[in-house]
């Protein structure tokens, strides 16, 4: 038995023809949807990159227990399960944010790994001129490092995901007459900036005489309508290159005949705003299903289902328990994900609710109608704390003057027996503003355009929040940050 999941970070449902969009060039998502399982109802955990990636190592959710960072000591991991039981696992990605200190234990998982280095900013290319520099503007240090990288991808072989592809479809070839492996190609497209080669722009003509503009701002929409009508093709473009890429994983299924043996998986971490609600990107905001409702697809080879929609209410922490479910191996204790084998063969329902958000923001939950998203109920958003053992954030450790408050708490149920570093979260790392508590019925109110006043169903979503919550052994202060009863 062998499985492939295919990963692109940031990838907006809404604009797959699967979801229903008529005018982005997706074939291959069109073509996946007609041979797997297309799911209406999966939702993300932990926003953004490395708190969504530990849910797929561990199956478990991460945003209130802790912001960006590593794998824990006490964490299970997926891919190393497989690996200490026989099946190598293999991940090829060009996600640089794997290279930095806020994500340093998770690729050392798996069997064996590959890196394409070039996405986004990556300090990968030296031109001592350009003006790169360490410096606290890392925004503009970002920009400035992403612009050199650009020089060195000048044809379309060259770009990070089309190697990443490559890699992908050599270990596939190399490895197809072989069994017990799992393969995770990972790309960081189609997240910003949005770059692309001019062939996949020419899909989308349209005027605009304006500046580079390809790598929308995480802020309030103050541009004007040519200006977000040109970073969507932008992002179009991005997309249908990622369809192609997705296309040449489909090739090689058909042509080495794997649909037999071979479990698919293509999924994302979460999608991005690309002017909806008046904004851009993702973290500023609260989490509108533009984010949290994402592409999700199985090709289960066991029950065989293709061209079939699916209703249940999944999440990325079920990934990990069904990747350990086809390879006949059982589940740690810890890991609340659930196998979606039955989910593929029937739409078993697979939860009730559904919980998400990122640290310090909204705690949202989800029955696949209604979305109750909960705000902090003081403006400065306390008391709030980091409980982990591998003190960094996204790029860099925590500095000294950040750890002198530090107290060791108590064991968490999913600890095993380790007590934690609780670390007062004094600053918004994320930028994330106060928003009010929120209601929808995205039945009537697809769009969440219009806040729910319904008493009765507000305190019916608060239930199933407060029993998730608790399920999840939440630290005491985060019900306290919410205004809820522990």
């Amino acid at each position: 038995m062998k499985a492939i999941m295919v990963m692109f970070d940031s990838l907006n449902r809404r604009l797959m023809q699967p979801y229903g969009c008529d005018w982005v060039h997706t074939p291959n998502f069109a073509r996946l949807a007609a041979r797997a399982a297309t799911f209406e109802n999966a939702y993300i955990g932990s926003m953004p990159c490395m708190p969504a990636r530990r849910e797929l190592h561990t199956g478990r959710y991460n945003f209130l227990h802790r912001s960006w960072g590593p794998l824990e000591p006490f964490d299970d991991s997926m891919p190393q399960l497989l690996d200490e039981n026989g099946v190598h696992s293999h991940l090829v990605t060009d996600h640089q944010h794997y290279w930095e200190d806020g994500g340093a234990t998770y690729h050392t998982r798996y069997t064996t790994h590959q890196f394409v280095r070039g996405q986004e900013g990556d300090p990968w290319q030296g031109v001592v001129g350009a003006g790169v520099v360490r410096d606290p503007n890392r925004n503009l240090r970002t920009r400035l490092q992403d612009q050199v990288n650009r020089g060195f991808l000048n044809e379309e072989a060259l770009m990070p995901q089309a190697q990443t592809f490559a890699h992908g479809i050599d270990f596939i070839r190399a490895n197809a007459d072989e069994d017990d492996w799992f393969l995770q190609v990972e790309t960081f497209d189609p997240h910003e900036p949005f770059f692309t080669q001019p062939g996949w722009k020419e899909l989308y003509p349209h005027d605009y005489d304006g500046p580079l503009f390809d790598w929308p701002p995480y802020a309030r929409v103050s541009e004007t309508p040519e200006q977000v009508q040109h970073m969507r093709y932008e992002y179009a473009a991005l997309m249908s290159m990622c369809d192609h890429y997705l296309g040449t994983v489909l090739d090689v299924m058909d042509e080495l005949q794997l649909w037999d043996d071979t479990l698919l998986i293509v999924n994302t971490d979460h999608g991005f705003h690309l002017g909806e609600h008046d904004w851009w990107a993702k973290m500023r905001m609260p989490w509108y299903n533009e984010l949290a409702n994402i592409p999700f697809f199985i090709w289960d080879p066991r029950s065989k289902i293709a061209g079939e929609r699916r209703r249940s209410l999944v999440q990325n922490i079920d990934v990990p328990a069904t990747i350990l479910e086809y390879f006949g191996l059982d589940r740690p204790a810890d890991m609340q994900g659930q196998p979606l084998r039955d989910a593929v063969a029937s739409d078993a329902p697979v939860r009730a609710a559904a919980l998400y958000g990122g640290h310090g923001g909204h705690v949202n939950v989800t029955d696949g109608r209604h979305v109750y998203m909960r705000a902090a109920e003081r403006e400065d958003n306390q008391p709030l704390y980091n409980y982990t053992l591998m003190a960094t954030h996204m790029r860099y450790r925590y500095p000294p003057e950040d750890l002198q408050a530090l107290a060791l708490a108590q064991p968490f149920t999913f600890t095993k027996g380790c007590q934690t570093m609780k670390i007062p979260v004094t600053s918004n790392l994320l930028g994330i503003p106060s928003f009010e508590t929120l209601l929808f019925d995205t039945g009537s109110d697809p769009g969440q355009l219009t806040p729910l006043q319904d008493a009765a169903a507000e305190a019916r979503m608060s239930e199933l929040l407060v029993d998730l919550m608790r399920a999840n052994d939440a630290p005491d202060e985060q019900f306290e940050r919410l205004g809820l009863s522990v």
